[in-house]
C-alpha cells in the first residue's frame, strides 16, 4: 500500500554525514510523514519505488539540508555596498542609512528572497540574525515569509541598546516585550519549523542590564545569538569598558553555554577558546564574509582541535553579496590551508559535517537533521555532479566542497516535502518574490536618497 507522505531518492552518492561519515555509492534513502525510515546501498526493493514521490537521483549526490548558521536576511537588499569598507564604516555609511526607514513589507519581502536564495544554495534550515525593528512588524512579516517559502527558520531576534544608530536601538525591556509577544505568534510554529531566539546584536551595543532582562525574558527556552571579536577594534572597545574580552565578558553575565552561538569569532586568544570548549558553545564561522570586510581569519582547526563545535555561514548578503554555502565550504578549507600551510588541516568531510552536523547543532536541532539517518527528519538535497565543472567524480565529498555551486542542486527536500523541484522552486512564485524585492529596494533606497543602479 502507497503512503501519500512517503519518498524515495534512489541512485545516487547518498552522503550520510553521520557519525563514520558513510558513504553509499549508489544509495537511497527512504522517509515516511517526513521522517527518514531508511538508508541503504544499492537498489531500493519495488515496493519503496512505489513511494509517492521518488526521486531518479543517478549520476547525483545525495546530502543532508545544509545550515546557514548566520545571516542577515533583510541585507539581501543591500548587496555590493561594502565593497570598499570596514565592518564599521560599512555599518556607518552602508547599513544604517537606509535601514532605519525599513518597513514591515519591505523587510519581508528580502527575507522572501533570502530565503529562496537559501534553498537554491542547498541550505534547508537557516539562522536569521534579525536586527531591524524600525518597524515594530517587521519580525512579523519575517516569519509569514519563512512560514511561505518552507524553510527551517530561527530567528535570533536582534536587539541594542546603546552605541547605535538610534532609529535602530532598544531598551532591554522593549526587545523583551517584543520578542516575547513574537514568540507567542510564531516559536513552535508548524511543528518546530519555525523558532524565535534571543539575539543581542554585539558586546559594545548591549549594556550589561539589557543583557540580563532580554536573558530572563526568554522564557520559552532556545539559545542566544550573538556577534563575538568580529574584529579587532571591537575587541579592545569590550577591553576598553569592561576590562575584558567578549566572551569572558558574556561567561561573567552567565550567557555562554551550550545554547549560545558566537558568530565570527576571529579575534579569540587561547583561554577564550579553551572557555568556549568548557562551556559547550558554538561558534558559526563566516569565511567570505570575513574576507570581504577584511576582519581576519578564525582559527577555525584549532577550535575543532579543542572540541568546539563550529557551525558555518555565510553572513548576510550585504557582507558577503550572495548566500552560498558551497562557496563559504570551499572558502573556509581554503583559508586554513593557507593562514596555516597545512594542506591537510581541513578536509571536505570536516567542513561539510561543519555545514551539516555543526549547523544543525547551533540551530539546537542536533537530534533532529544534519545527517541522512533513520529517525531523523527528511532534510535533504540532490545535488547533480554531471557538470564539466565537476565531472569526472574520483571522491564525492570533494566534489560537492570544491566544485559544486548552486547551480548544481536540483532537488532540496524539507520534513521530506520537495521544497525544490528539478530546479524549481515549489512552494512560491519566485518571479513574484523577485520582482517584489526589487519594488522594496526602490522605495527604500529613494527615501533614504541613497542612489542605486538597478
Amino acid at each position: 500500500m502507497t503512503n501519500a507522505n512517503d519518498v524515495c531518492v534512489h541512485g545516487g552518492a547518498v552522503v550520510t554525514v553521520d557519525d563514520a561519515f558513510t558513504l553509499h555509492d549508489p544509495g537511497w534513502i527512504y522517509a515516511v510523514d517526513g521522517e527518514i525510515v531508511e538508508v541503504a546501498a544499492g537498489v531500493p526493493p519495488a515496493a519503496r519505488l512505489s513511494a509517492a514521490t521518488v526521486i531518479d537521483a543517478t549520476g547525483m549526490a545525495v546530502m543532508p539540508g545544509m545550515v546557514n548558521a548566520h545571516t542577515h536576511l533583510f541585507q539581501t537588499l543591500f548587496r555590493g555596498l561594502g565593497d570598499d569598507k570596514s565592518l564599521l564604516d560599512w555599518l556607518r555609511d552602508c547599513i544604517w542609512p537606509a535601514a532605519a526607514g525599513m518597513t514591515a513589507a519591505e523587510g519581508e519581502a528580502a527575507v522572501e528572497l533570502g530565503l529562496v536564495e537559501n534553498l537554491r544554495t542547498g541550505a534547508t534550515s537557516v539562522l536569521d540574525h534579525h536586527y531591524i525593528h524600525a518597524d515594530p512588524d517587521i519580525g512579523e512579516g519575517a516569519c509569514h515569509a519563512a512560514d511561505r517559502v518552507g524553510l527551517r527558520y530561527l530567528m535570533a531576534r536582534g536587539w541594542a541598546d546603546r552605541n547605535y544608530e538610534p532609529r535602530l536601538t532598544e531598551s532591554g525591556h522593549t526587545a523583551a516585550h517584543r520578542a516575547t509577544v513574537l514568540a507567542e505568534h510564531w516559536h513552535g510554529h508548524d511543528g518546530g519549523r519555525i523558532r524565535i531566539e534571543n539575539g543581542p546584536l554585539i558586546p559594545w551595543g548591549c549594556s550589561e542590564d539589557a543583557m540580563a532582562v532580554t536573558a530572563a525574558a526568554q522564557t520559552w527556552g532556545e539559545g542566544m545569538h550573538t556577534h563575538c571579536a568580529e574584529t579587532a577594534a571591537e575587541v579592545q572597545m569590550c577591553l576598553d569598558e569592561h576590562g575584558l574580552r567578549h566572551v569572558p565578558w558574556l561567561d561573567r553575565l552567565g550567557l555562554l553555554g551550550p545554547g549560545t552561538q558566537l558568530a565570527h569569532s576571529v579575534w579569540l586568544d587561547d583561554d577564550e577558546l579553551e572557555l568556549i570548549a568548557t562551556r559547550g558553545a558554538t561558534v558559526v564561522h563566516c569565511p567570505v564574509s570575513n574576507m570581504y570586510l577584511a576582519s581576519g581569519i578564525a582559527r577555525v582547526a584549532e577550535m575543532r582541535a579543542r572540541g568546539i563545535n563550529v557551525a558555518l555561514a555565510s553572513d548576510g548578503p550585504g557582507s558577503n553579496n550572495r548566500q552560498d554555502l558551497f562557496e563559504a565550504m570551499k572558502v573556509a578549507v581554503l583559508l586554513q590551508k593557507v593562514s596555516t600551510l597545512d594542506p591537510v588541516v581541513l578536509q571536505p568531510e570536516h567542513v561539510l559535517h561543519m555545514a551539516c552536523r555543526g549547523g544543525a547543532r547551533a540551530m539546537g536541532l542536533a537530534s533532529t537533521v544534519g545527517s541522512l539517518e533513520p529517525g531523523r527528519r527528511a532534510d535533504f538535497v540532490v545535488v547533480d555532479l554531471r557538470s564539466v565543472f565537476i565531472a569526472p567524480v574520483h571522491r564525492v565529498p570533494s566534489a560537492l566542497v570544491f566544485n559544486a555551486a548552486p547551480g548544481d542542486v536540483r532537488h532540496v527536500g524539507v520534513d521530506g516535502r520537495l521544497v525544490l523541484r528539478d530546479g524549481i522552486v515549489t512552494t512560491v512564485d519566485e518571479r513574484a518574490v523577485l520582482a517584489r524585492a526589487h519594488d522594496a529596494a526602490r522605495a527604500m533606497f529613494g527615501r533614504a536618497s541613497i542612489p542605486v543602479r538597478w
